[in-house]
Formats: structure tokens, C-alpha cells, sequence
């Protein structure tokens, strides 16, 4: 029995600005795997991806994570493309692969199931139900917004929300995925909408004014702590949501993990590719570090 298990695919990005092309792995399943190296967790990362990118699995490996990886004709392969102005993106999907399905699930058990789709074809529904009669799903909604066409990526609301949310314990989205798939862009009602789905805890992340959790009508308010510097926000809620799983599956109350989760968070924007540090890292920050618990309670209601 695993504390967590994630399921989700392993990307290739290519990164093109102005100044240069860069190439490096990526997806809600590395950025989360590599967050927990150092944690006492028991852990196991299910993946799928092309034979020649088997050096990527073989590097986790060696960093003492387990990960079955089924085999895909292809690995997908994200092109984001940034003009001068950094806030704008052009995002490509030049390649997709093999999807989760029950049939090629191991036969695994864990506390947590964390799925973590880049595309909305990812994972089935029907694979999400049978991992939520064996222990709770986390879900970070994201890819299941996406679609591509023509290779150019869109986002559009869920189609199978209502009968897949029902069997999801923690959900997790930003403000514009929240809109997506509620219609609204109103945190409070947005939440409730979800927790009527059937959704048990409702993470809606808001940057750098923190997050709201929803459980049992309850609001939870989280604050963000300041970093030191801005390097590489890529990750971020991956990172979150690693250290907010680390947390309650060892017992923790949503306000303890959330805060834990947003300290993590922190130290991950602090620096370039994913979190490196350790445990203690994060409760130091959850200590001394700066945050401004009235700038969540506003973000709420403006």
C-alpha cells in the first residue's frame, strides 16, 4: 500500500523565447514526483512514454522513485512559444500519447490517487472510478479542460464533469480553470459548484494572493508567502499540491497542509526547474516567512 500514487504523463517541452530554444521534461507527474524525492512517503508515479525517453524514467530512478511506465509509440511533446512580452504564449501539442485506461493499470493500491491529465483524453473516466473504489482521488482538473486541434491547444468545459466529480475527493484549479469548467468567475460560488458535484475538498488556487479550500462548508483561507525572488514560477501548483498530499495523508487538518503546501509552493518559485529541498525547508518557511493573510480574505470578496 503506496501513501500516494500519481498517474499522469511525462512530457517533453520545448521552450522558445526570443533569446534561445530549450528543451526539458515537464507535466503535473515529473514537477510532483521530483517534489517528494526527499519526504517520507511512500510513493509510486504510473507514466507512459516513448522507448527513447526512457532516460527520464531511468533518472527518477535513480533518485530512489518507483515508477511503472507503460510503453507509448510517443511522448507528448508541448511547444510553448513566447514572444517579447512573456505574458503571451502560443502552445503547441506536436505529439500525444498512449492514455491511462483500467486495462493497463498495475495493480496498485494507495491511499491517494493523484491524477494529473495534460490532455482531456488522458485519463478515462471509467479509470478514475475504479481508483476511487480503492482510495481517494486527487485531481488537478487542468488537462481535462484542454483539447487540441490542428496541434493548437484550447481550453472548453469538461464534458464528463458531472459523472466523474462525484467519485473525486480533492480537486484542485486556478481562477481561469474554475471559470472553465463552473462558468463563473466568483471563487465562492465557483467552489460550491464543484462541492455540489460531489467533490469533497475544493482547492482553487489565486497566485500570489494565496488559495481557498472548500470542505464541509467550510472556507478555508490560505495565505502566500513571500519569496525571496521570482526565478520559475513552472510547477507551482504541482508543487502545492505535492506538499498539500504530503501532508493529509499523514493526518493533517486542510489549513496545516494547505499552508504547508503553499510554503512549498514558494521555495519552488525561488529557483529554476523542480522543488529540490526536504521537509524541513517548507515548515521553516510556514514559521518565519512573510505572508499577508488579508490579501486571500480581499482576493475573495472583491
Amino acid at each position: 500500500m503506496y501513501d500516494i500514487c500519481t498517474i499522469g504523463h511525462i512530457t517533453l517541452d520545448k521552450v522558445v523565447t526570443t533569446q534561445s530554444t530549450n528543451y526539458m521534461p515537464g507535466g503535473t507527474s515529473f514537477y510532483f514526483s521530483k517534489a517528494l524525492r526527499k519526504f517520507d512517503v511512500s510513493y509510486m508515479l504510473v507514466t507512459a512514454l516513448a522507448e527513447q525517453e526512457n532516460h527520464i524514467v531511468a533518472g527518477l530512478r535513480d533518485e530512489n522513485i518507483e515508477v511503472f511506465s507503460q510503453h507509448s509509440a510517443h511522448t507528448v511533446y508541448f511547444e510553448n512559444i513566447y514572444s517579447a512580452n512573456q505574458d503571451h504564449r502560443e502552445q503547441n501539442v506536436l505529439q500525444k500519447a498512449a492514455p491511462f485506461t483500467v486495462a493497463q493499470m498495475p495493480a496498485i493500491d494507495a491511499k491517494i490517487f493523484h491524477l494529473g491529465p495534460l490532455l482531456s483524453d488522458d485519463i478515462t473516466v471509467d479509470l478514475l472510478k475504479m481508483l476511487a473504489a480503492k482510495g481517494m482521488v486527487s485531481l488537478d482538473i487542468q488537462g481535462f479542460l484542454r483539447y487540441v486541434e490542428n496541434k493548437k491547444v484550447f481550453y472548453t468545459d469538461w464534458a464528463d464533469k458531472k459523472e466523474a466529480l462525484a467519485h473525486v475527493s480533492i480537486l484542485k484549479a486556478n481562477e481561469f480553470e474554475m471559470e472553465v469548467v463552473t462558468g463563473t468567475s466568483d471563487v465562492i460560488e465557483g467552489a460550491k459548484y464543484l462541492a455540489a458535484l460531489g467533490v469533497k475538498e475544493v482547492i482553487i488556487t489565486l497566485g500570489s494572493k494565496g488559495s481557498l479550500i472548500y470542505k464541509d462548508d467550510h472556507f478555508f483561507q490560505i495565505p502566500a508567502y513571500k519569496p525571496t525572488a521570482i526565478i520559475d514560477a513552472t510547477g507551482c501548483g504541482d508543487t502545492y499540491m505535492a506538499g498539500y498530499l504530503s501532508k493529509k495523508v499523514k493526518g493533517a487538518g486542510v489549513q496545516e497542509a494547505g499552508e504547508f503546501g503553499a510554503a512549498m509552493a514558494t521555495l519552488k518559485i525561488q529557483s529554476s526547474g523542480p522543488f529540490s529541498g526536504d521537509a524541513e525547508m517548507v515548515e521553516e518557511v510556514v514559521r518565519f516567512g512573510e505572508c499577508d493573510r488579508e490579501m486571500i480574505a480581499q482576493a475573495i470578496y472583491l
